[in-house]
């Protein structure tokens, strides 16, 4: 058969068999090993933009001039976490690192995808291109290579993994659906959809402690407050604290633009995150309260979010401009061999 006779859907049909594939593998399951210390494992998560890597870069920095030895690894496939904490510079992730190193025939070592500023340890996952994979997969994959790294025996006093949470898939709800972690922070602001995005996490975390995990929500951080409250009115609902409030500053947002650190003691944002750090450290996971989605919208005047929009069902005259479509089906049915 020659080349140009083979149907043009080959590689599609072929693309999509990869996939089936690849999203019915099980994961290997999670280490329950004892860690060698007492190490807080803490995941933070909230809708993408949100402002979790400023969080944390900050976080991580003020902890680690506390004495604290901290690790952060970026679990988002954009890579984004790191590039504060290392002034705009991207590191080499996890997965692209072992994929070069497979393909040479080496073993990866800690110091390919693990590097250090001030006191803080940092790595990232990263994922794969757009269409050419499953990042809840690159997620699980990565985990499974940090075991291998020994990531259970690791000493560090934190450890803090920055995961978006407007991303359903199993690979980004690990640290709560298998217990990796001890508890979750969320980080929101007063707008709707960072809150919808919280709320479904404290969804998430009451669904597995229903089925008998242990994780627990910490904590909300107030990401840009403008002062108009929903957000606090919203972790006061569900049951949650808010740990700090960042407040919507020009300042901020100018320093964070050009990858500067403010989570510093001599900075004058320095005692904002000294607090976030103490709270942190304090926190216990608590068993959250969501809000169905009408008790969201409450949060929210009705003219800003729409609740006085009646729905009107469709009718076939306004899909086709006549009331009878009828058409005999054009499906064809294959009798079982």
């Amino acid at each position: 058969m020659s080349s140009s006779s083979i149907p043009s859907v080959a590689p599609v049909n072929f693309m999509r068999d990869i996939l089936r594939t690849e999203a019915a593998i099980e994961p290997t399951p999670v280490s329950t090993s004892e860690v060698t210390k007492e190490t807080q494992i803490i995941a933070i998560y909230g809708k993408g933009g949100i402002g979790k890597s400023f969080t944390l870069a900050n976080l991580s920095y003020m902890m680690a001039q506390q004495g604290k030895k901290v690790l952060l690894i970026g679990c988002d496939p954009k890579s984004d976490t790191t590039s504060l904490l290392f002034g705009g510079r991207a590191c080499p992730t996890i997965i692209e690192t072992s994929s070069k190193k497979k393909l040479a025939g080496e073993a990866v070592a800690i110091g390919d995808v693990c590097f250090k500023r001030d006191g803080v340890y940092a790595m990232e996952l990263g994922g794969p291109e757009v269409g050419r994979g499953c990042g809840g997969r690159g997620i699980i994959h990565g985990f499974e290579l940090l075991e291998k790294l020994g990531f259970h025996e690791w000493g560090f006093d934190y450890v803090l993994l920055d995961f978006l949470g407007d991303v359903v898939c199993g690979g980004f709800g690990l640290p709560i659906a298998r217990d990796m972690c001890q508890k979750v922070i969320v980080v929101a602001s007063n707008d709707l959809q960072s809150l919808y995005v919280a709320n479904n996490v404290c969804s998430a975390v009451e669904y597995f402690r229903k089925l008998g995990g242990n994780v627990g929500v910490a904590g909300m951080v107030i990401n840009r407050d403008d002062g108009t409250g929903e957000a606090a009115n919203f972790a006061e609902k569900v049951g949650i604290p808010v740990l700090s409030t960042i407040p919507a500053n020009e300042d901020i947002r100018r320093k964070s633009a050009s990858y500067e650190i403010i989570g510093r003691p001599e900075s004058v944002w320095g005692p904002m995150f000294a607090e976030l750090a103490a709270n942190v450290a304090t926190s216990v996971p608590i068993r959250p309260n969501p809000m169905t989605q009408d008790q969201l919208l409450g949060l929210f005047a009705a003219s800003a979010v729409g609740r006085d929009v009646v729905l009107e069902p469709a009718t076939q005259f306004d899909m086709c401009g006549k009331t009878d479509t009828s058409k005999p089906t054009l499906e064809v049915v294959y009798d079982e061999v």
